[in-house]
């Protein structure tokens, strides 16, 4: 650090100074003389290690070099068997499983072919939740489908709208089983919040499915597909200032996680805490009925789990409390 060296050992710590500003950090690639790869969307030969089956649209941490950045799978092409190599088309993967995948990074990054450069062309993902290797994996080669993409940025921004509104925009994300009175408090609470001159929207879980989502099931990986357009809608909406109510069971602590990522700071998690029995009390639609007699799948409570919040922002105790009590609650909360 205090001397100018030609040669340095490997055990040796060094400290670079560029000629040049240069926004240059832990993860980066300094060459020279070498062409490398940028890119955010690969396709990679993976091994699955995680206890849990590996979802599509679900979020990861990929490591690769120093480098750690969120990444996605988005597609799952086939299942390779180990012993004959033998393609085998499936569209999920569990333990063990050595699968043929494209990835997708939350930005671009320097990336190349194993062959090519090794150090740039292995990788492993990691469980946001655990923080536990779920992958490890190779790169095949680069896809170059997005690199003509940019971010647009307007004259208009978030603030501008905001301040226009005399608002801070959040995202009030309301999670609980089916009947434990999401909807019910979080159209409460909108109408609280414009009865002061808030501006809000209520993004309810069914209308959502009505209309936007209309084109997904309710298996596991249509429901992590559904619960990131919900956010993405959110910060959306968040981005022109206004105040989101979301009103949707998303059963899984992954996901809700993954929404937390892509709305940012703005996002508070509700959690409307109903006992599972009080939920069946309450079923007016028969739906727990139905998935008791298997006429329904994948029905969260019954035949799918549901992951309580560890540590949510807010909790919802519907049992215990009249929806104006939580409605009240919720605001002293919020400050208004």
């Amino acid at each position: 650090m205090d001397k100018e060296v030609q040669t340095i050992d490997t055990e040796q710590a060094v400290t670079l100074v560029l000629d040049r500003e240069v926004d240059c950090s832990r993860g980066c690639v300094i060459a020279k003389n070498n062409a490398l790869s940028i890119g955010r969307l690969f396709r990679a030969n993976l091994l699955w290690m995680d206890d849990d089956e590996l979802i599509v649209g679900r979020n990861y941490l990929l490591k690769l070099g120093t480098k750690i950045v969120p990444a996605t799978v988005i597609k799952i092409h086939y299942c390779i068997n180990v012993n004959t190599g033998q393609h085998i088309l499936q569209d999920q993967a569990k333990k063990n499983d050595l699968i043929n995948c494209d990835i997708s990074l939350s930005e671009k990054i320097v990336v190349d072919k194993l062959e090519q450069t090794p150090e740039l062309g292995r990788f492993i993902l990691i469980n946001r939740i655990s923080n536990m290797t779920s992958a490890c994996g190779v790169v095949e080669y680069i896809l170059h489908r997005s690199d003509n993409l940019t971010w647009q940025n307007l004259d208009i921004t978030k603030e501008i709208r905001s301040n226009q509104k005399n608002q801070t925009p959040k995202t009030l994300w309301f999670t609980g089983l089916s009947g434990s009175g999401k909807s019910t408090i979080a159209n409460a609470l909108e109408k609280a919040l414009v009865s002061i001159g808030k501006h809000t929207m209520l993004l309810d879980g069914d209308n959502i499915r009505i209309g936007l989502n209309n084109n997904l099931s309710f298996s596991e990986e249509d429901r992590v597909e559904n619960i990131r357009r919900i956010a993405e809608v959110s910060k959306l909406l968040n981005d022109a200032g206004i105040i989101v109510l979301v009103a949707a069971i998303s059963p899984f602590e992954k996901d809700r996680e993954n929404a937390k990522k892509i709305i940012g700071t703005d996002f508070v998690e509700i959690y409307v805490d109903t006992s599972l029995e009080e939920c069946e009390k309450r079923d007016i639609k028969g739906l727990y009925q139905k998935a008791r007699k298997g006429e329904i799948c994948n029905f969260t409570g019954i035949s799918s789990p549901y992951e309580a919040p560890q540590n949510p922002d807010f909790i919802a105790r519907a049992q215990e409390n009249s929806v104006g009590e939580i409605v009240n609650q919720i605001l002293n909360f919020l400050n208004y």
